[in-house]
């Protein structure tokens, strides 16, 4: 039989959270000393129930410094004779680093979208707040307890927790990407009450990806886009022919049909401006015509039955380019068109065989 002078752990790991002193062949005597440092917490057990938790110092064991043992002993008499019990130290520094992720989507309700799926990915920080709750809702009675025995659990609790914080948080599903610090606190707060009941502390959350879906990720490029495009409708069409053609060209069968209405629409505006100059143009111009006075030479209105100079009457002229023809002529002499029977007085045209005109009255 070994007696223990000094009880402690030296712990040279990055991952145990629990490790439980070996006292198969040891006891523990009066006078003995129990060191705790740093991050460290101390639990004796009597017969698998918990008693004493020593923070971190040096401690010599009697019947004062372990009174719930002295108690669960039965030692009416103090602490006298040697005995044994279980030691367990609990690291109670934060734990970083541990990841977690939605291996399926997760659903989300938004007040704008519904029901979302949306997938992410990040980590999370904890430490044991309160050894003797910790020892007896998960580690129990194990030799040692290490971070790989109780993520899995985490994570699932994460997971699960995540849909019900973000919908409490009131954040839209667009503007999540942009708020992943406050996203990740509310995720933490939300959660705490939950660890807290292991006797853990989630001391940080962390959003390091949060993706939607294929849909919502275009409606928010599409809605960035109109904010930058507004009052510039014309750079937004250029954009929109543009992307129009992108998509022909990923879709080849689609290509020439694309293609073809996106030069009919292109070709359509460049048409209608060149036919509305067109016709202004020509309306200009027909305002602008004028025939000579065979009589004065006076430059009179293509329309004009009299000459507004000398009165005379303006006679025949070429209903074809307008100009002034003899009485009985059959063919205009500027540019060959066929003449119809003409009024000597006025010029009207008048039907052949006709014996008056029938626009002045004139007997032909």
């Amino acid at each position: 039989m070994g007696l223990l002078k000094n009880i402690e752990w030296t712990d040279d790991s990055k991952n145990t959270i629990v490790y439980k002193v070996d006292m198969k062949n040891d006891y523990i005597s009066k006078g003995s000393v129990l060191t705790v440092r740093d991050s460290q917490a101390a639990v004796f057990s009597h017969k698998g129930k918990m008693a004493d938790v020593f923070l971190p110092g040096f401690y010599k064991l009697d019947t004062d410094s372990i009174p719930v043992l002295t108690k669960l002993m039965s030692w009416k008499y103090g602490f006298e004779n040697p005995f044994r019990s279980d030691v367990y130290f609990v690291n109670t520094k934060q734990f970083t680093n541990m990841k977690w992720g939605t291996a399926n989507p997760i659903i989300i309700r938004d007040k704008d979208y519904g029901a979302v799926r949306v997938r992410g990915y990040g980590s999370y920080a904890f430490r044991i707040s309160d050894p003797y709750v910790f020892l007896q809702e998960l580690s129990g009675t194990n030799s040692s307890f290490k971070t790989q025995d109780i993520t899995d659990y985490l994570k699932s609790i994460v997971i699960s927790g995540i849909s019900d914080a973000i919908g409490e948080s009131k954040i839209p599903i667009l503007d999540m990407a942009g708020n992943l610090i406050e996203l990740g606190e509310v995720v933490r707060n939300s959660m705490q009450d939950t660890f807290k009941s292991m006797g853990i502390e989630l001391t940080k959350f962390v959003f390091e990806n949060f993706s939607m879906p294929k849909e919502l990720e275009e409606a928010l490029d599409k809605n960035t886009s109109l904010g930058m495009m507004r009052g510039n409708m014309d750079a937004y069409m250029a954009m929109a022919q543009a992307d129009a053609l992108k998509e022909a060209a990923k879709n080849p069968g689609m290509a020439g049909s694309a293609m073809g209405a996106g030069m009919g629409f292109g070709m359509g505006n460049m048409f209608g401006s060149m036919y509305a100059g067109n016709a202004a143009g020509m309306k200009a111009q027909s305002a602008e015509e004028k025939i000579v006075c065979p009589k004065c030479g006076a430059k009179v209105g293509a329309n004009a039955k009299f000459c507004p100079e000398c009165g005379g009457a303006m006679g025949a002229v070429c209903p074809k380019c307008g100009a002034a023809v003899k009485p009985g002529a059959k063919f205009c002499p500027e540019c060959g068109n066929k003449l119809t029977a003409a009024c000597p007085k006025c010029g009207a045209a008048v039907k052949p065989g006709a014996k008056f005109c029938p626009e002045c009255g004139e007997k032909l």
